[in-house]
This record gives structure tokens, C-alpha cells and sequence, in this order.
């Protein structure tokens, strides 16, 4: 199976970073920072209520029938980390630089998904992940070890960007999926609002959800000079200017949308870092996971 989604430079700094979640506690487990939490084990412990993505097998249905109300059996367990990389595979992740053919948003959501799922699988943590397109969902449950990660690589090569942001509707498989206790990092230009609304609603279920905000050179330092014409790939929608007399309108606007982005963001208590296409793959991961030295060297 070809690594190549990863450099190899990037590849030998992985070993510095470790996946974890706000809501691991304690030190036991299997990985690096799992810990004894409330599940589906053998000795119970206590009923709490029904959540979206609990199984349907934990329920206590004799207290349902007392009660009308589902509940769920809650036991000691030793239980890994689940992650699920949700990756925006609409068409504004298509966008490169000229400076940079061939490197894309989804391309480094690809690269970055494979470093994510090499992480969980070194920590033997479970992964999964979803590809988000209005044209319907790629998803593919948790699980650990190298084939699942093999087949990520697999399935990244053959991920395109076309279409749109999924529709509320659409996005009902992640509510049946997606466990109170997993952490969720995804990886989106984050301009649709459905993107923040999704993250959003996520949070306040109780995921712990991390963002990494995927940008152009360009979008950062708008270099452009001469008469252009710029097109949105979702919409159509199209703009007649020259460059130099547009930039600074440009980077105001722009900053002030990443500046409330941001806001939104903490506001629902979801870590978030940027990446943009001229950067080392693994800065935004530094952010997110490294120690405070790493993070200061993104």
C-alpha cells in the first residue's frame, strides 16, 4: 500500500503528536490515552438517558416498559478513542493556487486524513470517516488497525470535489453514527454555513469536535494584479474586477468572515486550527495536538 498521501519529512514528525480528547479521563486502557469510561462492559454501573448513536442493544427495555422512556445500561469498560474525519468533498474544495498546481483543498484534506488515520492507528484508537457532498454520504465506520487504514488511503486517491455542502436531511446517518463520547475532526474550507451549522449542532450533542480550516494562498494574500474574473464553484456566481483595486476590500472583508468564524467557533467550545496551501501538511495538527513547543513551531 503507497504512503505517498504523507512526505516522508512529515511523516517522521507524526511521532511527536498524539491524538486526544478533552473527555478521555483517567490513564487505563488500551491506547495512549484510554481510559476507564462508561459503556457496554459487564458490570453495571448505572442508567442514564438515551442518546443518538448509543446501541439500540444497551436499552433497558423492562424500565422503558415501567417508565415509557428509553434508557441505557452504563458499565465499567476499558474502550479506545473513537475518531471520525469528516471531509467537505463539495466543489469549493477543488480551489488551488497557480503557484501550486495539483495541490487543492481536498488534496491536503486527503494528505491530512491519512496523517490523522496513521495517528489513531499507531495509538490503536478506531477511525472513520465521511465524505460530504450533497450528491449523498461516503461514510465508513470506526474500526482499528492497518487495514482500515489501508483502506483510507485507498479511498482518499479516489475522492473528487463536485457539487455541493450535504443538506440537513442528508446528514442523518452522522446523528445514528457518531457516539457522545467520540471526537470528531473535520476538515472544510468552512465557508458554507450548513459546514459551521453541522459542527455546531455536533458540539451541542456533546461531540467533542475539532475543526481545521483549509485555505488558499491566495484567499490569504489575494496577490492578484490586471483585470480578473472570479467565480464561485458552488454557485455560478461571478465577479468582474481588477485585482489591485479589489485586495484591500478583499482582505478586510475576508479577515472580518475568519474573525467570526473563529468567534462561533469558541462559542460552541470547538478547538480549531487553519491550514493554508503553501504550509507544512502537518502545522494545523502541531496546533491541535502537539505539546505547547510544537504548537509554538506551527
Amino acid at each position: 500500500m503507497s504512503y505517498e498521501l504523507i512526505p516522508p519529512q512529515v511523516r517522521s514528525r507524526l511521532k511527536d503528536l498524539r491524538l486526544t480528547s478533552r473527555r478521555a479521563v483517567g490513564l487505563h486502557g488500551i491506547g495512549l490515552h484510554h481510559s476507564r469510561s462508561r459503556g457496554a462492559g459487564l458490570e453495571f454501573a448505572q442508567y442514564r438517558a438515551y442518546e443518538p448513536g448509543d446501541e439500540l442493544r444497551q436499552i433497558d427495555w423492562k424500565l422503558y416498559a415501567r417508565s415509557d422512556r428509553f434508557f441505557v445500561r452504563e458499565a465499567e469498560r476499558e474502550s479506545p478513542l473513537a475518531v471520525w474525519i469528516l471531509i467537505d468533498a463539495s466543489a469549493s474544495m477543488a480551489q488551488e493556487d497557480a503557484a501550486r498546481p495539483g495541490w487543492s483543498r481536498l488534496d491536503a484534506a486527503k494528505a491530512l486524513a491519512a496523517c490523522i488515520g496513521e495517528l489513531a492507528m499507531r495509538q490503536g484508537d478506531r477511525f472513520g470517516w465521511v465524505a460530504l457532498r450533497d450528491d449523498g454520504l461516503q461514510l465508513v465506520a470506526p474500526a482499528a488497525g492497518a487495514r482500515q487504514r489501508d483502506r483510507l488511503l485507498l479511498e482518499m486517491h479516489g475522492l473528487s470535489a463536485a457539487g455541493g455542502f450535504p443538506r440537513v436531511e442528508q446528514l442523518t446517518p452522522l446523528w445514528d453514527r457518531v457516539g457522545a463520547q467520540d471526537l470528531v475532526i473535520v476538515l472544510s474550507d468552512c465557508f458554507d454555513p450548513a459546514c459551521l451549522e453541522l459542527m455546531q449542532k455536533l458540539a451541542a450533542a456533546r461531540r467533542e469536535v475539532l475543526a481545521i480550516q483549509l485555505l488558499t494562498v491566495e484567499e490569504r494574500d489575494f496577490p492578484f494584479r490586471g483585470g480578473y474574473r472570479f467565480r464561485d464553484p458552488e454557485t455560478g456566481e461571478e465577479l468582474l474586477g481588477d485585482g489591485v483595486a479589489l485586495r484591500a476590500d478583499f482582505l478586510r472583508r475576508f479577515g472580518e468572515a475568519r474573525d467570526l468564524l473563529h468567534a462561533q467557533l469558541d462559542a460552541s467550545g470547538i478547538r480549531h486550527a487553519g491550514y493554508v496551501l503553501d504550509e507544512e501538511l502537518d502545522v494545523p495538527l502541531r496546533r491541535l495536538f502537539g505539546s505547547r513547543d510544537a504548537a509554538e513551531y506551527a
